[in-house]
């Protein structure tokens, strides 16, 4: 919300596991600052995050003008760091955010 009303603060936002809605109450959206996010933001997210589909996600990332990305890791709910990917899942965010961020001009 702060990098939507102060769109300066920060070139790139990396968001991990935003919670679009509480559990099982998906009419109750937290997106009413979206349409005002002018910053290129990569999402994380869960494939089984109980906060959001993919598909609730993806639909939701329309309505941000900036460029937006979401890279979902497969096998994983809200806490995306588990023990059979906390090896490799950190690297690969981090390669995954260093990519967006040099693709994205300021």
């Amino acid at each position: 919300m702060l990098a939507a009303a102060e769109p300066n603060l920060v070139d790139r936002i990396l968001l991990l596991s935003y919670p679009l809605h509480p559990p099982q109450r998906p009419s109750e959206l937290r997106t009413g600052h979206f349409p005002d996010l002018k910053t290129p933001a990569l999402f994380v997210h869960g494939a089984r995050d109980r906060f959001a589909s993919i598909a609730e996600l993806t639909e939701a990332l329309e309505l941000i003008p900036a460029r937006t990305e979401l890279l979902s890791i497969t096998s994983t709910g809200h806490e995306l760091l588990t023990k059979k990917n906390r090896d490799e899942l950190p690297k690969k965010i981090v390669e995954a955010f260093r990519s967006f961020a040099y693709e994205t001009p300021i």
